[in-house]
């Protein structure tokens, strides 16, 4: 992810009229906007295989799965940003604009983590999702290898971490009551060796 030059602070609503006309998507924090990159096939196959296996075990629930396009905005923070997939159970809170473009309620957050963004996923950017209220879990999962990590928030607060390495690991998301295998995360994924 890549700041563009900062000349003069840009305001969130200055941020939303520019990215809705944007061909890329860009992460908005403190009056800065960030480009971010492209994903890699085997991001873009992870991601994808995520968002699958959860839309088919929600059917018929009160529960969306979403991939990469849904803007998600934390208020507390300022953050604009787009999770890799999310899931959203009961009403969705959209920012109240001509649009109805924006999330301010996920349940479940899942990052794919790329290179590129490993070290801002798994930092400053949880540190944003910790302050979404209606935020349960919190789930990155590595693209080179069969590995993800899962942050569970705790009824005292606390974020729980449990690491799942392996091909036979499978995640159990209690948010949503959903499980996530590596086999279906990892179908048709060339791992390097």
């Amino acid at each position: 992810m890549t700041a563009l030059p900062k000349k003069t602070y840009i305001s969130p609503e200055q941020y939303l009229v520019m990215e809705r006309a944007a061909e890329v998507r860009h992460e908005y924090s403190n009056g800065e906007i960030f480009e971010m990159a492209g994903a890699s096939f085997e991001h873009t196959i992870i991601s994808s295989n995520i968002n699958i296996t959860l839309g088919l075990q929600l059917r018929g629930r009160d529960c969306r799965s979403v991939q990469s396009d849904l803007r998600v905005h934390i208020p507390t923070t300022g953050l604009y940003t787009y999770p890799d997939v999310l899931v959203v159970c009961g009403k969705a809170n959209l920012v109240d604009d001509a649009y109805l473009d924006t999330l301010t309620n996920p349940d479940l957050i899942i990052e794919v983590l790329s290179p590129s963004t490993a070290g801002h996923d798994r930092g400053e950017k949880f540190d944003h999702y910790r302050e979404i209220e209606s935020l349960k879990e919190y789930v990155l999962v590595w693209q080179d290898k069969k590995r993800a990590a899962r942050y569970t928030k705790r009824s005292d607060g606390d974020w729980l971490l449990t690491d799942f390495i392996g091909d036979d690991a499978t995640i159990e998301l209690s948010s949503v009551s959903c499980t996530l295998s590596m086999e279906d995360i990892y179908d048709k994924v060339d791992l390097p060796v």
